[in-house]
């Protein structure tokens, strides 16, 4: 199959689909996989990689695999203005919970670049973007891996998606295995407010299989199946969304090239989510949010999320893992670590009430992604008591747009040789984030651990 066709994708989608089922049967009977909570699309993800062209090449996968990934990351943050909705809380909470996410985000981005470029690249001819696959995988999850990754393909370091994507994936495994060990650590301690022992989480977290009276609506129906069904009417709109980020992004690419500026081009996700804010806005005055189901467009974001992480992991290239696996191992281990202590540390020091639910949920967004923050939370607060997602919801809102700009102008602050500037730039922006919390009096006095 050397020509790409639309059968080429039909099969690709069939069989990740067939390896997300076989992923969900093996976590719903296996006791080692529910045992550390492993993810179906995680479990997808490894056997295309093993059993396809990347591997021993026994399923017809095919090599267009990585690209896909560009694609579905537009569909999810086209989606993301379109899921927040206003929520109501203590201010002073949602500022800690900005001041400890934002600082730890901006802070692992200074370190990953400055890691790669005074340490790594002296002793290996390593790209200038390598230490970044490292806060790109872990904070940002595969999907920021697949936004940096044609980025940088263009910029000539075709290498970087497969780092970022093995990144990705070494944070997911991590925020499950040391997430649970933490879960361990905090209930033996007594620090977890609503979860007496790890031995009391009930069945269905293991499996992932609901019972009948824990099952909820995934959404509400907002149109006449006569005329349209609402799960049709909700996913056109993310791809309409979608389609304007491609279209807005090849439109100043077009512009700039008057300009001299041929090479320069803003990435579709970036796009897909100005577009997606646009739309919002639009919405709003006209009543049309009222049609559109946040929930519904949560869980199309969650089913593109789930086939990224799928694809992103089947496409990785073992080979360059192979030859970069030394740097990457030290770079990926120092990140962990680092990380790890910001979480506990800087918890217990900006969060008033229920530290130990907010820096659980933290190490999972900080390492995997936010929906496996969210799991690792509802371990220890199954009912969400804590209002850990409240004082999130409000922090994101001030969150999200420095992501994407790290996001977006990385690949070309690192090829056109601003690296240093860069991850100095956000070093200092982290520190000041910290500042300005101690300043407002978010810090919180307590024992040493």
């Amino acid at each position: 199959m050397n020509e790409f066709t639309p059968w080429i994708l039909f099969v690709d989608l069939g069989i990740i689909s067939l390896l997300l089922l076989a992923g969900k049967l093996m976590r719903v009977k296996l006791k080692l996989i529910q045992k550390f909570f492993i993810p179906p699309s995680l479990l997808a993800g490894f056997l295309g990689l093993v059993l396809g062209p990347n591997g021993f090449d026994v399923i017809p996968l095919s090599t267009q695999m990585g690209t896909y990934a560009g694609i579905l990351i537009a569909f999810i943050f086209g989606a993301l203005p379109l899921t927040s909705q206003k929520v109501k809380g203590e201010k002073a909470a949602a500022g800690s919970m900005w001041a400890y996410s934002q600082g730890g985000l901006l802070l692992q981005w200074a370190l990953g670049g400055l890691l790669g470029l005074l340490v790594l690249n002296q002793f290996w001819p390593l790209s200038p973007g390598f230490g970044i696959t490292m806060p790109s995988g872990y904070c940002g999850g595969h999907g920021t891996a697949a936004a940096i990754g044609p980025s940088f393909a263009n910029l000539g370091y075709d290498e970087i998606l497969t780092l970022a994507m093995t990144a990705a994936t070494v944070g997911i495994i991590a925020a499950v295995i040391i997430g649970l060990i933490i879960v361990k650590w905090g209930t033996k301690r007594r620090h977890a407010s609503f979860l007496a022992g790890y031995n009391d989480l009930p069945h269905e977290l293991r499996t992932g299989l609901l019972p009948d009276g824990k099952r909820e609506s995934m959404g509400r129906e907002s149109c006449s199946s006569i005329s349209i069904d609402s799960l049709t009417f909700n996913l056109i709109v993310v791809a309409a969304i979608a389609l304007g980020g491609y279209g807005f992004s090849k439109l100043v690419s077009f512009l700039l090239s008057k300009f001299d500026l041929p090479n320069f081009e803003l990435p579709v996700f970036s796009c897909a989510f100005i577009v997606g804010l646009a739309v919002k806005r639009m919405f709003d005055h006209t009543r049309v949010s009222n049609y559109v189901c946040p929930q519904t467009v949560g869980h199309i974001s969650g089913t593109f999320t789930d086939l990224l992480v799928a694809f992103g992991i089947a496409s990785i290239k073992l080979s360059v893992v192979a030859e970069y696996i030394v740097p990457l191992v030290i770079l990926l281990s120092v990140g962990l670590v680092l990380t790890l202590l910001y979480v506990i540390v800087m918890a217990r020091k900006l969060m008033k009430d229920y530290w130990f639910e907010k820096a659980l949920f933290t190490w999972g967004w900080f390492t995997g992604t936010t929906a496996m923050g969210i799991a690792l939370l509802r371990v220890v607060d199954p009912k969400m008591q804590s209002r850990t997602l409240d004082n999130y919801a409000m922090a994101y809102i001030f969150i999200v747009p420095v992501e994407i700009s790290l996001i977006t102008f990385a690949p070309a602050a690192f090829c056109a040789g601003y690296g240093l500037l860069f991850s100095y730039v956000c070093l200092a922006a982290g520190l000041l984030v910290l500042l300005v919390a101690w300043l407002k009096g978010w810090f919180v006095k307590r024992n040493k651990i």
